[in-house]
């Protein structure tokens, strides 16, 4: 199974790319985590937010692999503990499905974003910055993954 983080973002600091990489290698090839990085779309002095938004969508789209399982991550998403993570990662294992992650830009995600995903998952109420949710999602994965193996690393 691969699970494919596409994310509105390029040049991240050196933390969030080794806080990133740190849990993606982790995982084995069978449960491997692949991040796609995504153009900001243009904002500026004069720039259509909107506009802004479905560049990103349409990238964004184009991302999602064919046949793929599509969780939006927005704020009005499903909570999931960890354990009930791990549950839905066992079911996309399971179902022999791959899964894009989809994390939108500074105004969020498209709408035909949202309209495309199967499920909507939230990590938390709080607004998190952005570079930050790469890595909580890679260590969560990471850590629904031990769970499935039995490995102490959840405790």
């Amino acid at each position: 199974m691969r699970i494919r983080l596409i994310a509105v973002g390029t040049r991240m600091p050196a933390w969030v790319e080794a806080g990133y990489g740190e849990y993606a290698k982790r995982l084995p090839p069978d449960f491997q985590l692949e991040l796609v990085e995504l153009a900001l779309g243009h904002r500026g002095k004069g720039a259509d937010p909107a506009r802004a938004m479905r560049s990103e969508g349409d990238a964004m789209l184009a991302a999602i692999g064919k046949g793929d399982r599509v969780i939006a991550l927005a704020v009005d998403g499903r909570n999931w503990s960890t354990e009930q993570l791990s549950e839905q990662a066992e079911g996309w294992r399971m179902n022999g499905c791959n899964v894009s992650l989809l994390v939108g830009g500074p105004d969020g995600l498209d709408p035909r974003c949202i309209a495309a995903a199967d499920q909507k998952w939230s990590l938390s109420a709080l607004t998190l910055p952005h570079p930050l949710v790469r890595i909580l999602l890679a260590e969560q994965i990471y850590r629904a993954w031990t769970l499935l193996q039995g490995h102490p690393y959840h405790k």
